[in-house]
């Protein structure tokens, strides 16, 4: 997915790039945001015994992007925006105390599930159109990679994933003569949701119901 928007967005910009009508603009991000989630996680202890236990997490997150877009005319651009470093997120601890038979002699054994989630390669493609002089609205896809790093105590592990989203936004845009140019904007972002499964019990899955957010975006670049 993310090789493909690559592909589309860097062969319009080769076709139009000798065009003295149209500019190229480069910059860096800083980019701030809020977000929610919501996620399910179903295990069976038998096959007529399932169970099914759901959460939601709030949490902040700041990164920096680069971004390259092509202006067509005097009001549409068209780019890409990319995140070179992963957000990285806190580890959650849990301690689960398990009877692993049904044998009611057995004894309960302790263990610890810990996990951590990296989001690799976040790349957004998107057209915005300036509404006048300064003011902009925008609108794109965005596709993120998944990385689960988790140590768990009570077996098994769950596998990457790939996320895609949507992206709708505003902003205000201000251009000096010597052709560099400054933006605020806000962004609300939408991921679609997933679902991984326990490599060890086919039985146990979690399933991310929606990641979604706001942020905030201050960028600097140059007209060429």
């Amino acid at each position: 997915m993310k090789k493909l928007l690559l592909s589309v967005v860097f062969s319009v910009f080769y076709v139009t790039s000798a065009s003295a009508d149209l500019g190229v603009n480069v910059g860096v991000s800083g980019n701030a945001g809020l977000f929610a989630a919501s996620a399910s996680e179903q295990f069976s202890t038998t096959d007529d015994d399932q169970t099914n236990q759901n959460g939601t997490e709030h949490g902040s997150a700041g990164w920096a992007s680069i971004f390259v877009e092509k202006t067509i005319g005097e009001r549409l651009m068209l780019g890409i925006d990319y995140v070179p470093a992963a957000l990285e997120t806190d580890t959650t601890e849990t301690a689960k105390s398990d009877k692993r038979t049904a044998h009611p002699s057995d004894a309960i054994t302790n263990s610890t599930n810990k996990i951590q989630i990296d989001l690799e390669d976040l790349t957004t493609v998107y057209v915005g159109a300036m509404l006048n002089d300064n003011f902009f609205v925008k609108g794109g896809v965005m596709h993120v990679d998944v990385v689960t790093n988790e140590s768990l105590g009570t077996g098994g592990a769950y596998g990457n994933t790939e996320l895609d989203g949507v992206l709708f936004g505003m902003g205000y845009h201000a251009s000096n003569d010597n052709g560099t140019f400054f933006r605020f904007e806000g962004n609300y972002l939408q991921f679609d949701g997933a679902t991984v499964t326990n490599s060890n019990d086919s039985a146990k899955s979690i399933k991310l119901k929606n990641l979604d957010g706001v942020s905030g975006k201050i960028s600097f670049g140059k007209t060429f």
